[in-house]
């Protein structure tokens, strides 16, 4: 059975960080596709970074720039660090991986395996 576990969200102030971890078992997805999405209350589900087997990153406008998507394979876990953290950064965060290797990674139907969430909450 494949689980993937998100860990680090919480709550800090506007210009703070914080670091997302998301820890897969069950399946090995260094060649594959992992990335971050996210959902804020009464909004839908959007993109936030993705990050190829080879290690090629993408980001959306919105983040590029102040957060860093990165994995470690050896440890089958992707992470999120995110700076300068704006009060519309606040959403439940999900992990999402496949073992394929994706041409556009930040689609979020390309994905078959999701996290439960972690929660972030960024005060002005």
């Amino acid at each position: 059975q494949v689980q993937l576990e998100e860990s680090g969200g919480g709550l800090v102030q506007a210009g703070g960080s914080l670091r997302l971890s998301c820890a897969a078992s069950g399946r090995t997805f260094s060649s594959g596709t992992m990335g971050w999405f996210r959902q804020a209350p009464g909004k839908e589900r959007e993109p936030v970074a993705g990050i190829t087997w080879s290690g090629a990153k993408y980001y959306v406008d919105s983040v590029r720039g102040r957060f860093t998507i990165s994995r470690d394979n050896a440890k089958n876990t992707v992470y999120l660090q995110m700076n300068s953290l704006k009060p519309e950064d606040t959403a439940l965060y999900y992990c999402a991986a496949t073992t394929r290797r994706l041409g556009q990674v930040l689609t979020a139907t390309e994905y078959e395996y999701w996290g439960q969430g972690t929660q972030v909450t960024v005060s002005s």
